[in-house]
């Protein structure tokens, strides 16, 4: 009995043996597959890490969109901006014009205050993977959310819009902003090689998209409530700025209101529309030159104006404007 004993504890000794040798040897394995299966990239610190040059520009434009959102929530709920919340952020560009603090009740400003710190990030996160650029000068004024909602209408609102008025009103100048650059970082996506610039760009795409779907929720919920003293509801006015970004794209419909045709709706069965979507219910994307249409309020990425009178930074928005310059 004792030799059959030992017999059997030396076949488990050899098999655990056995398996020790096998599982490292498999483990080995895995590991030295793994530069093949995934690139080195994955695994390094982001600051350390140089992205592809055809990425750069891609991340550094956006920075254009942030550099707006960041300015007009924090003057919106705070009074003040990037200046005093972290100069360094700024560059040594230009103060906006014409921002200031918005009449807001208690729950939109708690709101939109998340929504400006979140874009604080944002600037922080882009600048840590490229070197970025300065502040362009912005004009967040009442009258050129004003001249914007005077084009989405065809005609001239009385009296002029201020987007520092009230809830509503802020509520519906956001809504013109973070939309648009959410359709640029679905279009930046694909076009991206590294994947330090993916894990980026997808992670801002998903707060951008947060916030864009918290602003429609909030609007959605008073979409048939009168904006006064204009007597046109808030579903109309995302209609309206929805409608005239598709004009100042010039790449057909890429923007919808929060009321659309039942055709337009999801799986073309509902009128409600408080997430915006192609006919499979996929955010849509825009290419840069279509954001700089859009942001500029002209139609044109080389002739600035609306929100950014000198043009955007950043060498895609200059390289517009220089194109412009050589023919003038």
């Amino acid at each position: 009995m004792q030799s059959i004993s030992s017999k059997s504890t030396q076949t488990q000794l050899n098999t655990m043996a056995f398996s020790s040798v096998a599982i490292a040897f498999i483990s080995s394995l895995v590991f030295s597959l793994l530069p093949r299966a995934y690139p080195a990239e994955l695994f390094v610190d982001h600051r350390n890490f140089s992205v592809p040059k055809s990425d750069v520009n891609l991340l550094e434009f956006p920075l254009n969109l942030e550099y707006l959102e960041a300015e007009f929530f924090l003057y919106g709920a705070l009074g003040y901006g990037l200046d005093k919340v972290d100069p360094n952020l700024t560059m040594g560009g230009p103060s906006p014009i014409g921002a200031k603090k918005a009449n807001l009740d208690a729950f939109t400003r708690d709101v939109i205050l998340q929504f400006a710190l979140q874009e604080v990030g944002h600037l922080k996160a882009i600048k840590k993977t490229v070197k970025g650029f300065p502040r362009p000068q912005l004009d967040l004024s009442a009258s050129s959310f004003a001249k914007l909602m005077d084009h989405a209408f065809k005609k001239p609102l009385v009296p002029p819009f201020d987007p520092y008025a009230n809830s509503i009103n802020y509520l519906i100048a956001s809504y013109v902003i973070p939309y648009v650059g959410l359709t640029g970082y679905v279009g930046a996506n694909p076009k991206l090689q590294g994947p330090v610039s993916k894990r980026l760009v997808a992670g801002l795409l998903g707060v951008e998209s947060g916030q864009d779907a918290v602003i429609r929720g909030l609007l959605y919920e008073r979409a048939v409530e009168k904006v006064h003293p204009y007597e046109v509801s808030v579903a109309e006015f995302t209609n309206r700025i929805s409608q005239l970004r598709n004009r100042l794209g010039h790449a057909g419909l890429k923007d919808e209101g929060l009321i659309v045709p039942k055709n337009l709706g999801a799986e073309g069965k509902i009128n409600g529309n408080v997430l915006a979507g192609d006919e499979f219910s996929v955010a849509y994307d825009r290419t840069p030159e279509e954001i700089l249409r859009i942001v500029y309020g002209s139609g044109n990425e080389s002739v600035p104006g609306g929100f950014y009178p000198k043009g955007g930074n950043g060498r895609i928005a200059r390289s517009y404007l220089h194109s412009a310059n050589r023919y003038t």
